[in-house]
């Protein structure tokens, strides 16, 4: 898909630096918005986001034992900072894309942590990244075996 219509994928990329410019400006660390974007890649299955972002998550400052549990979050909060925590409920939301009573208490209970604006940004991060791991699948992106530093 990238190499096909490659104008909608710069596009995608255009999208994914506004988002990160706009989380700077709200307050939003690259760390969150990282882990957001491991485990949105985690639910959907994407083994290329995967790698990308688990070396970008690490570069932002996230712990090996964050992510090392990431999937079972919910499970360790005290790894995990109100901030992020309310950023991964957000990131599942708009993922899982639940009922509207779902959407409105996982929302709610974001919003004790995050402003709207911040809010704001979160969805789009989780939308903008589950967009790249659908033209990651698609486009069969391979994961390149590399050393272990």
């Amino acid at each position: 898909m990238d190499k096909q219509t490659p104008e909608v994928f710069h596009a995608l990329n255009s999208v994914a630096t506004a988002v990160r410019n706009a989380a700077a400006a709200v307050d939003l660390g690259r760390a969150v918005l990282e882990l957001v974007n491991v485990r949105v890649s985690q639910l959907n299955g994407c083994a290329y986001c995967l790698d990308v972002h688990f070396r970008a998550a690490r570069d932002a400052g996230v712990s090996t034992q964050q992510l090392a549990v990431l999937d079972a979050w919910q499970r360790s909060p005290q790894l995990y900072s109100e901030q992020e925590r309310a950023a991964l409920i957000v990131a599942e939301t708009v993922t899982a894309l639940p009922d509207e009573h779902r959407i409105q208490r996982e929302y709610a209970a974001a919003r004790q942590h995050l402003s709207d604006d911040q809010m704001s940004v979160l969805i789009w991060a989780a939308t903008t990244i589950g967009a790249f791991n659908r033209v990651s699948i698609m486009s069969g992106h391979p994961v390149r075996v590399r050393k272990e530093n």
